[in-house]
């Protein structure tokens, strides 16, 4: 995993979450190491925390003051145009005029070509800051990132360059009324289009028509433009559309149609505004039903004489590889999500931090405790709240940990030598699917004990702890739920090339557990650890031999709680250790913080990793309860 720098990071930075980024980005995953290779090689430790310091201030000055404003004033709908509070667009325009949309970007794009890691640690601070705000971001970048991976030059020249600009926005459309998550349901058709079009610059012109659900970002004023990357089915010479995923394509298709060089021409898409969906959370994210060729923006041919309906799409890459591409998308998305989490659960952490540092209430057991001559103390002088406030930093902690350690990945599957690539390509196919769901669950958890710290206080909008639970709420759900995470991870990811990316994660686990012995604070630790390694490994060979599918599926939910809680395990024990090696580098100096490391890990150990078993036991043996329960026993 990371190898703690010669030198270990000065925390000159009061914030407790820099502080944190700092240990984990210079410390633990030693990030200095990527201005090795040749991408990276006008960067340094100062470019680096410069983009920190920039987002960071960003973030807290224009994302931070209106994350309540923005969700207070919903985004409305008059029949005509989505209405956002004025200071979405400012936060919006903040970001992109920073060059946060194309820092990840080679310079040739505009782009800083920050590593990818660093650009994820950037983008935290507006997740913790308005998880609302940050997602328009969030989407553009992961819009641009599937442009120019699989877009032909003139559709990245269209598409891509302007949004790296800022000037157009994107999103992803995959869900529809009738077919959430199971896509190869959807309805969405793709006719070619005739005549001249074949020939446009642009590629391979089709015309779109269907409906598209919950997709955020979907209808504003906040860009020239706004690019929806669609997926859609090209019916056959019968009419007939093919059934299942096969048969899915991707297509381009902007709000307002464009020219060869990003130009808006003023011709609007056949794209038209159904509703707006109001959600329990994110509402500062505007979130549609869309609804593509219905006819009330007729798209005329390029002389005019063509006045047929359908929204005008682009096929990006190949007919029928269009779930394939997306995926591009999706997975990056994931990780954020989990990123996002993370974010959420920190946010949390820190305000039931600050108010039990400051809320009198209780006074110390014992004798004492019933004289009422004695001020009450602190609430964070009681073991509960140390108990929840710990739970908090281990999850809002562990899981910024695991997001950024997959972004490393993502950094060394790009630039690394070819066996460094293939690993890092491996590593992410099993851990994408705990990097979304594991900050998902465990940090709402964190938001829930939040509240639970603030008690009734908690409860109230004069403190923030209740938003942030709201938005964390959807995290569980937003790109694939927690069932098709456990599904896609126990049924595809586990089971793949026989088994070998998982058996490359289990040698990287136990190269951490050995490296730990030579803490002799951490050898009971690695056993712990060892011992979850075996009955997770126990328990992805009974799920993925000798039963049905169905069987080994059926608990496939556990069997993700169970990898994730190892998984996090694994985290905290190789952040502990570089936590013991920076303290022994530094004595004395930031004991207090090395310290919160230990005990961090130490909760986690003690508390969270022995629930792994018992989310295991039903994969190993097979148990059909939830299998065989009958509808009608309901």
């Amino acid at each position: 995993m990371g190898r703690p720098s010669t030198t270990c990071s000065t925390r000159k930075n009061p914030n407790l979450m820099r502080t944190t980024l700092d240990f984990l980005l210079y410390d633990w995953l030693n990030v200095e190491n990527l201005t090795e290779c040749e991408r990276y090689a006008e960067h340094s430790r100062e470019t680096f925390d410069s983009v920190l310091d920039t987002s960071a201030r960003i973030a807290r000055e224009r994302f931070a003051p209106f994350n309540r404003l923005v969700d207070l004033e919903e985004p409305q709908f008059d029949g005509e145009r989505v209405h956002l509070p004025r200071e979405t667009g400012e936060a919006v325009a903040a970001y992109a005029q920073a060059g946060l949309l194309a820092a990840g970007h080679d310079y040739g794009h505009g782009g800083m070509q920050l590593p990818y890691v660093i650009d994820m640690a950037a983008n935290s601070f507006f997740a913790m800051a308005s998880i609302g705000l940050s997602a328009y971001g969030m989407l553009t970048y992961a819009n641009c990132n599937l442009l120019l991976a699989h877009g032909t030059q003139a559709q990245i020249r269209a598409f891509a360059s302007p949004e790296m600009e800022g000037r157009f926005f994107g999103t992803m459309c995959l869900s529809e009324p009738q077919a959430g998550s199971s896509l190869g349901d959807i309805q969405t058709r793709a006719l070619p289009d005739a005549g001249a079009y074949e020939a446009d610059p642009l590629g391979p012109r089709y015309r779109i028509f269907g409906s598209k659900m919950w997709i955020s970002g979907g209808e504003h004023d906040l860009s020239e433009n706004i690019v929806h990357l669609v997926l859609a089915k090209v019916p056959g010479a019968d009419g007939a559309m093919r059934a299942g995923v096969k048969g899915i394509s991707l297509f381009a298709v902007p709000r307002e149609l464009v020219d060869g060089d990003g130009r808006c021409t003023g011709r609007r898409n056949d794209i038209a505004l159904a509703g707006l969906n109001h959600k329990l959370g994110y509402r500062g994210t505007v979130n549609t039903l869309l609804n593509f060729g219905e006819g009330r923006f007729p798209v005329g041919g390029e002389e005019g004489t063509d006045t047929g309906n359908g929204a005008i799409g682009y096929l990006i890459g190949k007919q029928g590889e269009g779930l394939k591409y997306m995926f591009h998308m999706m997975n990056e998305a994931r990780i954020n999500v989990g990123m996002g989490a993370s974010m959420l659960a920190y946010a949390g952490y820190l305000a039931s931090l600050d108010y039990a540092q400051n809320r009198p209430q209780g006074r110390p057991y014992g004798r004492a405790g019933k004289d009422p001559s004695i001020a009450p103390v602190p609430i964070i002088q009681h073991a509960d709240v140390k108990r929840m406030l710990l739970a908090q930093k281990t999850y809002a902690e562990g899981g910024l940990a695991l997001g950024l350690y997959c972004a490393r990945l993502v950094d060394l599957k790009n630039t690394g030598g070819p066996r460094e690539r293939a690993d890092a390509e491996r590593l992410l196919q099993v851990l994408t699917p705990i990097a979304k769901s594991w900050p998902s669950e465990w940090g709402l958890e964190a938001n829930n004990l939040a509240i639970q710290v603030l008690g009734g206080a908690g409860y109230t909008r004069d403190f923030p702890v209740e938003q942030y639970w709201r938005d964390n709420r959807l995290n569980m759900i937003h790109e694939g739920t927690h069932g098709i995470q456990g599904l896609d991870l126990l049924g595809r990811k586990v089971a793949a090339d026989s088994g070998a990316d998982f058996k490359l994660l289990v040698e990287r686990i136990e190269a951490t557990i050995v490296a730990a012995r030579s803490h002799t604070e951490l050898s009971d630790f690695g056993l712990a650890l060892e011992q979850s390694l075996i009955d997770l490994t126990e328990a992805t060979t009974a799920a993925l031999t000798d039963v049905s599918a169905e069987v080994g599926l059926a608990n496939a939910t556990l069997y993700l709680q169970g990898f994730g809680h190892t998984v996090m395990a694994w985290i905290w024990l190789d952040i502990a250790a570089a936590a013991i090696t920076c303290a022994k580098q530094d004595g004395s100096r930031d004991s207090d913080f090395y310290q919160g490391k230990l005990q961090a890990a130490r909760y986690f150990f003690r508390y969270e990793l022995p629930k792994v078993e018992a989310w295991l036991r039903p994969c190993v043996t097979h148990d059909d309860t939830c299998l065989r329960m009958q509808e009608t026993w309901f």
